[in-house]
C-alpha cells in the first residue's frame, strides 16, 4: 500500500473536493444507439433541449464539426444576467462518450461526460456527469446552495423530458 500523501497533498484535495460539485443524471431514452447519439452529435440540438428561459442560442457560425478540439460558442442568460459560453469538445468517442469542458463562462469549472450504452431491449441509455464549480470561493459555495444546484437540477430535468418525448414521438 503506498504512503499517504504529504499534508499539504492532503489539504490541497480537501480544498479541491469541497470546491467541486458533481450533479449526475441517468435517462433511458426509448431509441437505439444509432439513432439517438448522432442527435447529440449535432450541437445545434442544445438550442432544442435547453429551457426557453435561459435564451440559449449557438453563435458558431456554419457548421460544427464534432470532434476532439472542436470549439462551441454560446450566448444564454442565467437569472436575468446575459453572458459568454464557450466549450471545447476534450473527448470524442462515438458512439460512446464525449466530454465538453467549459474555456469561457460562468464557472471556475466545467467538465460535462455524456455516455451513451446500448441497452439489450433497444433502448438507450444516456448518463451525464458534470464536475462543477463556481468562482468567489465562500460566496460562489453560497451561491451554489441558495441558487445553482437548484438550476442545474430544473435544467438538467427539463433535458430529460425533453429528449425522452423527442424520441417517444419519433423524432430526431
Amino acid at each position: 500500500m503506498p504512503p499517504d500523501p504529504p499534508a499539504s497533498c492532503r489539504s490541497w484535495r480537501a480544498r479541491y473536493e469541497r470546491r467541486v460539485h458533481v450533479l449526475e443524471r441517468e435517462t433511458i431514452i426509448p431509441a437505439p444507439l444509432a439513432r439517438v447519439f448522432p442527435f447529440f452529435a449535432d450541437a445545434r440540438n442544445l438550442e432544442r433541449i435547453t429551457p426557453d428561459a435561459l435564451k440559449f442560442r449557438i453563435l458558431t457560425e456554419g457548421r460544427i464539426e464534432m470532434r476532439a478540439g472542436a470549439v462551441i460558442d454560446y450566448r444564454l442568460s442565467l437569472s436575468g444576467l446575459p453572458f459568454r459560453w464557450r466549450t471545447v469538445i476534450e473527448v470524442w468517442d462515438p458512439p460512446h462518450r464525449f466530454v465538453d469542458v467549459q474555456q469561457k463562462g460562468p464557472y471556475a469549472l466545467w467538465r460535462h461526460t455524456h455516455s451513451f450504452e446500448s441497452l439489450p431491449d433497444g433502448t438507450t441509455r444516456m448518463r451525464d456527469r458534470v464536475e462543477y464549480a463556481l468562482p468567489f470561493g465562500p460566496l460562489g459555495r453560497l451561491v451554489r446552495r441558495l441558487f445553482v444546484g437548484r438550476q442545474l437540477d430544473t435544467i438538467f430535468g427539463f433535458r430529460q423530458k425533453i429528449i425522452a418525448d423527442v424520441f417517444r414521438n419519433g423524432g430526431a
